[in-house]
């Protein structure tokens, strides 16, 4: 114990570092289970999509999913989520796999989902950046898309 507190006299930036870094992964690990919405990576959402029919809502600006985004996604902006929550009525029974850029703002989708009771709700971690990297496909324009 002496030498710990002789180390952490002597690289206090370090121990600090090191501090840091652990919190961010241990809030990693823990998120899922404070939530109580679990981050799912892009093979475990196609697994979803083919076994049990989930449902992709895109929660990015109109210009980013234009540019590219997972075949028949739901296009529902976050900022504009809580009034056209109503729209996803008809998926409430269904998986909904929140989507973004990369996982942030998807998972504000997700607690908003859930406050407005929805269960089976998840976020695509790493988001499309995360769908891209996997080598799974997206399309362009609004052709591939479902309206909600």
């Amino acid at each position: 114990m002496e030498q710990f507190i002789e180390f952490v006299g002597h690289h206090p930036y370090l121990f600090l570092a090191f501090s840091v870094v652990s919190g961010v992964l241990i809030w990693n690990i823990l998120s899922d289970q404070i939530t109580g919405i679990k981050s799912l990576l892009p093979q475990e959402v196609t697994l979803l999509i083919n076994h049990e029919e989930a449902i992709i809502l895109d929660v990015r600006e109109e210009n980013e999913y234009v540019q590219g985004h997972i075949l028949n996604s739901i296009h529902i902006p976050l900022n504009t989520l809580s009034d056209k929550i109503g729209r996803l009525e008809k998926y409430r029974n269904r998986p909904i796999i929140a989507s973004c850029m990369s996982g942030n703002r998807s998972a504000r989708a997700c607690s908003t989902l859930k406050k407005n009771g929805f269960d089976k709700v998840h976020n695509l971690k790493g988001g499309v950046i995360a769908w891209q990297n996997a080598n799974l496909p997206l399309t362009k324009g609004k052709s591939g898309s479902k309206t909600a």
